[in-house]
């Protein structure tokens, strides 16, 4: 019996978060004992050249020495109070320095946490149930943003999992990625108090947002009097050092952080304008408490991060220059091979979709050939190549991989292109 039919046994389908499972890519997961630097090493011994990094965080890579400390060293006090520690402050001086339009910030456990809490919060300042969000987005899996399309772009969604009654999802409004007429319709057809997006989305692989239609989003917000989240659970940090701020320059009321705020520990993050924040517990009446918020492990995880990205701001010229050089590559043997496919880069995060059009929202991703990423994944991964177990999800380079290892992973897709 394999390691995997085992965990069917005690752990429902084997995992305990969906895409490990490898449903959508076929065979079985590998079991992950280690991890070193740009590398995962499973229980067999084999080797894999990881372009997940545990979905974004490591980017220093697996056991950075800095980070791996400063965790040691705060596990050595204790791993967690329930009470105020002085590194909380520290994260939160460094996280707001990033941003000027930023004034507060609140700490939780987890991505799915802060972009729920950060709802709660726009709605409690605006007085108003309805929210956008866009087709494609995920912001973690609270119910009432758990939905389907209806039908059409201005209807109200549909819960998309059993569990999720009607009623939670009837406040949530679906409206299309990079269509801003979409937005105004939902705008006509609700009481909308907040607009939530992802501006670099990285649920659908990677479609930027287009500036334009940040801008347009950003004045229908203002003029509506709707609060804006950015959900950067995975793009801060990634896209750039201030996320996609660095990247638009578009000021959104609330952004939401998570995955390499806390260097790999469980954490996520919200942060908004001093008016909107102090309206949250204990200063007003939004509640919203964790026990583990703000636990010592996470944040000093997070602090030396943050502490070793800001010494380092160059870093990201090096890993979009590596993300670019993949990129292209993939373009280069998928053209000799007559094989339709298309790339995003946006600093350490890259996409691509076996597609003869360039995605700009949902639909346009959802046109892209699964069947060959499937294929392309299990080819990969015998080779020693670990890209995500989806074609919907994001890539990542970390600061320890090498143009050696670009290298070896073009020649590997060279070697695997003609049978796709």
């Amino acid at each position: 019996m394999s390691v995997f039919e085992e965990a069917k046994k005690y752990i429902v389908g084997g995992v305990n978060s969906p895409v490990r499972a490898f449903k959508s890519v076929g065979g079985e997961p590998p079991f992950i004992e280690k991890g070193e630097g740009a590398y995962i090493f499973d229980i067999n011994g084999n080797r894999y050249l990881d372009y997940i990094q545990s979905w974004g965080p490591l980017i220093f890579g697996h056991c950075d020495k800095d980070i791996e400390g400063a965790i040691c060293n705060a596990v050595s006090k204790g791993v967690s109070f329930g009470a105020p520690t002085t590194v909380e402050v520290e994260l939160a001086k460094e996280v707001l320095e990033l941003f000027p339009h930023l004034d507060l910030i609140r700490f939780v456990n987890s991505g799915t946490e802060a972009t729920m809490s950060a709802i709660r919060v726009a709605r409690g300042v605006s007085g108003k149930d309805d929210i956008i969000k866009f087709e494609g987005c995920y912001h973690g899996h609270s119910d009432s943003l758990l939905v389907s399309a209806g039908s059409g772009a201005a209807t109200f969604g549909t819960p998309s999992s059993p569990g999720v009654p009607s009623d939670f999802t009837k406040h949530t409004l679906l409206a299309k990625y990079n269509d801003i007429e979409s937005v105004k319709k939902c705008f006509e057809n609700g009481n909308v108090g907040c607009v939530i997006i992802e501006p670099i989305a990285g649920n659908m692989s990677l479609v930027p947002a287009e500036k334009e239609f940040l801008a347009e989003l950003r004045e229908l917000c203002t003029k509506n009097g709707a609060v804006l989240i950015f959900d950067e659970v995975m793009s801060g940090f990634r896209a750039g050092l201030r996320g996609s701020y660095d990247v638009y320059g578009i000021e959104a009321d609330i952004v939401t952080f998570g995955k390499v705020i806390g260097g790999g520990m469980p954490v996520g993050a919200f942060a908004g304008k001093r008016e909107i924040m102090e309206q949250l517990s204990p200063e007003g009446p939004i509640y919203q408490a964790g026990t583990l918020s703000g636990n010592p492990v996470a944040m000093n995880a997070g602090l030396a991060m943050l502490k070793k990205l800001k010494s380092n701001p160059d870093l990201y010229k090096d890993l979009e220059a590596k993300a670019k050089k993949l990129m292209n590559g993939f373009e280069e043997i998928s053209k000799e091979n007559g094989i339709d496919i298309q790339t995003n880069v946006v600093g350490s995060m890259f996409g691509f979709f076996f597609n003869s059009k360039k995605p700009k929202n949902f639909d346009d991703v959802n046109e892209s050939d699964t069947k060959r990423y499937a294929k392309f994944h299990f080819e990969m991964l015998k080779r020693g190549f670990y890209f995500a177990p989806s074609a919907y999800e994001t890539g990542f380079i970390c600061t320890v991989m090498r143009d050696s290892d670009i290298d070896a992973t073009l020649n590997a897709y060279k070697e695997i292109a003609p049978s796709l």
